[in-house]
């Protein structure tokens, strides 16, 4: 083979006199046969040497240059690539097996590569780091906006030349290269993330996860194996599809071939086509960038990707009584809950609910707004079920000790009913000093008073005070309650009136079991001593415990319920019972109901029921009337 020929002028810049010595160096060592005879050699050793004397006086740095493919410094000749903003982030391997004039062709296709990208703070920020066993920074993405700067910095890159710890460098890239503190740009100003990882071998840690948790990141990472590269491993790390971003080239010399399909496909990116723009309505693609866009009818938010509906409420001119509802076709009108829209659109008027519901009011409804109310005539108190009436515990005085089972078979939620149930007994009573006198009393395994007859006067009080009561839990011993009750409850020390007052006494046992003592002497014993005794019994309750409980007749003063959430409907029970004026009067004395007396008051009580009910069913026939008369319109 030839030498090359003697250099003109500026000849060391012509492509084919750069090939010509690069193939001429290269050979050249084959030529010398180390199995030869050195002797017989010597010659041909001294002519080849003679021949290369001039080149070998050269500066270092000039054959260097001209050792590395032409085609790696020109490649990337012509108009700039106008990406967009784009931050953009080389992962170079450095490790001993990149053998030195490799690494040279690497450091000039970086360079070669910076030449064709549009480098600006607003455009293509550029960062490097290189990694062997362990990872360093060239220069991070804030540190250069001029491609000369960065050029300076690539050549005085000195290789790491240890070990191949892919995975440390890609998670140094996710935490550290691509954090705002090191120049990328916000995750909200939505700049593509590109990771372009060089490597000649096998990594030497796993890559497989912390590529996954940076593409998570939406960084989109390139993988260029050279020579010796673990295909499984830069598919691993390679964002999908892996046929755009997974390169294999046979060596370092051919390393251009990638970069040329990288440029081209940076520069002509459709980053709409990847289906990462955000945009609610449309993506609009521009070279390196894109932008989103709605449909029509709607304006784009702030974020510049949700869309929102024009509103055209806001314009001021829609006349509505109540509210405005922004459509795609215009404003429309809307009213407030309780109200219906009138036919011209805009107005609204007050929806009637007694005349469009089923209220049940027993005697009459008035609507309020979003409701409505019941009404009881003048006398009559409105029942617990906000829609029946009755005129309540008016009249009379009565002494009434109520005995509550607290023990653990009725569990705290169910003895939170029990204590709502008392209360409710409350409101059908005329609670006061003169008139009627509550006492409370729980008992499980032991009796206590939670207050007596004598301590509250007023129906509110008396409230308030069975809300505070605090569960006991534990047995039940109903026998000893009802001692408590005739030794202590009704005594004047405790509140009761004395007896020469002839002031009823009633006593109501609430239980949900079977008594885990003898209850049948103290039972007696309360009736002897002139108590009432009314028993209400729910769930697991004893039927024959109940009747020992109560006072003759049983069908009178025995109530039962199957749960806890059904005890209200002993509620009109109990009032008609234990009020003075519907039983036991203060100062009188139970009567023989087939008196005469007797039979014109309960006549007279019969014709006003009577009558009562004939105005209810005229009210609920003229309201049927008025719905078969709105239905009628509307057909």
């Amino acid at each position: 083979m030839r030498p090359p020929p003697p250099l003109a002028p500026a000849a060391w810049q012509s492509p084919a006199w750069a090939r010509c010595l690069r193939r001429y160096l290269v050979q050249l060592p084959g030529r010398l046969r180390p199995s030869a005879p050195l002797c017989g050699r010597a010659s041909e050793l001294s002519g080849r040497l003679s021949a290369m004397r001039g080149l070998l006086c050269w500066p270092l740095p000039v054959l260097l240059f001209l050792l590395q493919p032409w085609e790696t410094l020109s490649q990337f000749a012509g108009p700039r690539c106008r990406t967009g903003p784009l931050d953009l982030v080389f992962v170079i391997d450095s490790s001993r097996s990149v053998r030195p004039f490799e690494f040279e062709t690497m450091r000039q296709f970086l360079v070669g590569l910076l030449r064709g990208l549009d480098v600006g703070p607003n455009a293509t920020r550029v960062g490097v780091i290189q990694y062997s066993s362990q990872v360093q920074s060239v220069f991070p993405l804030g540190a250069f906006s001029r491609r000369e700067d960065m050029e300076r910095a690539i050549r005085a890159l000195v290789p790491l030349a240890q070990g191949t710890m892919t995975g440390l460098a890609i998670q140094y890239a996710m935490n550290v290269a691509f954090s705002v503190a090191e120049g990328a740009r916000p995750p909200e100003a939505r700049v593509p993330r590109i990771a372009v990882i060089v490597t000649d071998g096998r990594p030497q840690d796993r890559v497989a996860e912390v590529a996954a948790q940076a593409r998570a990141r939406g960084i989109e990472i390139y993988a260029v194996g050279v020579q010796r590269a673990d295909v499984g491993s830069l598919r691993a790390m390679a964002s999908p599809p892996l046929d755009e971003h997974v390169f294999l080239v046979e060596s370092f010399n051919l390393i251009q071939e990638f970069g040329q399909q990288f440029r081209g496909r940076l520069c002509g990116k459709d980053l709409c086509a990847e289906g990462r723009h955000g945009c609610q309505h449309q993506c609009v693609s521009t070279p390196g960038t894109f932008r989103c866009a709605c449909n029509p009818g709607y304006q784009l938010a702030e974020d510049n990707k949700s869309c929102l509906a024009i509103d055209h409420c806001g314009f001021g001119n829609h006349s509505c009584q109540h509210e405005c509802v922004s459509t795609f076709g215009g404003p429309r009108c809307r009213c407030r809950e309780g109200h219906d829209l009138l036919p011209d659109g805009r107005s609204c008027q007050a929806r009637d609910l007694c005349n469009g519901v089923d209220h049940g009011c027993e005697f009459q409804c008035v609507s309020e707004g979003l409701s409505y109310r019941c009404l009881c005539p003048e006398g009559q108190q409105l029942q617990a079920d906000g829609k029946s009436c009755n005129h309540g515990c008016r009249e009379g005085h009565v002494d009434l000790v109520l005995l509550v089972d607290g023990s653990k078979s009725v569990r705290p939620q169910n003895f939170e009913l029990v204590k709502r149930f008392v209360n409710q007994i409350v409101d059908f009573l005329d609670v006061s000093p003169e008139g009627t006198r509550v006492g409370l009393v729980q008992f499980s395994s032991r009796v206590r008073t939670e207050f007596p007859l004598g301590r509250y006067g007023t129906a509110a009080e008396v409230k308030q005070a069975v809300l505070a009561v605090e569960y006991m839990e534990r047995g039940t011993m109903t026998g000893l309650a009802l001692r408590h009750m005739v030794e202590h409850s009704f005594s004047e020390a405790q509140g009761a009136r004395p007896r020469a007052l002839n002031v009823p006494r009633v006593g109501l046992v609430f239980t949900d079991g079977r008594s885990q003592d003898d209850i049948s002497v103290w039972a007696r014993r309360a009736k002897e001593e002139g108590i009432v005794m009314y028993a209400v019994g729910v769930g697991k309750a004893v039927e024959e415990e109940l009747r020992q409980i109560a006072s003759e007749p049983a069908e009178l003063h025995v109530s039962y319920s199957p749960d806890f959430g059904t005890m209200t409907h002993l509620l009109e029970n109990l009032r008609g019972s234990i009020c003075p004026e519907e039983g036991i009067g203060a100062g009188t004395e139970l009567r023989n109901l087939c008196e005469c007396e007797s039979l014109v008051e309960f006549q007279g009580r019969t014709l006003g029921a009577l009558e009562k009910l004939t105005q209810n069913l005229a009210q609920l026939t003229a309201r049927l009337e008025d719905l078969e008369n709105q239905l009628a319109t509307q057909k």
